[in-house]
Order: structure tokens, then C-alpha cells, then sequence
């Protein structure tokens, strides 16, 4: 059973910057999906348990935004 989290996260402005938070993101284990919005700064990780939120963190944090 997956689990669907959405995170906020700013500074994004570009597809650039979807694609650096998405790939940051995706080498978190046990994620199986991530969709950026950059109008909004959503971000929806799909995963095989829940994703503690240090490690979201830290991923977009390596990609050079900030989680809310």
C-alpha cells in the first residue's frame, strides 16, 4: 500500500528547479513518485511507507529550496 504526502516547499521558479527537487527527492528510500508544482511549490511524494520529514528536508534542502 503506498502513501501519499503533500509538502510545500519555496523558491522554486522554474522547470529546473521541479527537476532538481524531484531528483534530490526520488533518492529518498521507499519513494516510488514525486510530482512538482512550481506555481504553487507543491510537492506530492508517493512512497511505499511514510517519509519522515528530516528526510524531505534534507533532500530539498541538497537541491537548494527550503520545506515549509
Amino acid at each position: 500500500m503506498s502513501t501519499t504526502t503533500t509538502w510545500t516547499v519555496t523558491g522554486m521558479t522554474c522547470g529546473h528547479c521541479a527537476a532538481s527537487v524531484t531528483e534530490e527527492v526520488t533518492e529518498i528510500p521507499g519513494v516510488e513518485a514525486v510530482d512538482v508544482t512550481v506555481a504553487t511549490g507543491t510537492v506530492v511524494v508517493t512512497s511505499t511507507e511514510p517519509i519522515a520529514r528530516e528526510a524531505i528536508d534534507a533532500a530539498v534542502t541538497e537541491a537548494g529550496y527550503t520545506l515549509v
